[in-house]
């Protein structure tokens, strides 16, 4: 696609001072991976992913 790969999806209305998205991709970069977050506006969820990866979707 666009040479990422979705590693998680993360609704936008979490709790207030709740950043499950940011947490999950901190883990995931202490595993090594390049792991970020973006917004996807028109689901209006968070993506953890990584690019460069080959997404095979």
């Amino acid at each position: 696609m666009n040479g990422r790969t979705v590693l998680e999806r993360f609704p936008a209305g979490g709790p207030r001072g709740s950043w499950p998205a940011e947490e999950f991709a901190q883990a995931r970069r202490l595993e090594g991976q390049a792991a970020e977050v973006v917004m996807d506006l028109a689901t209006d969820t968070f993506l953890v992913i990584v690019r460069g990866a080959d997404s095979g979707e």
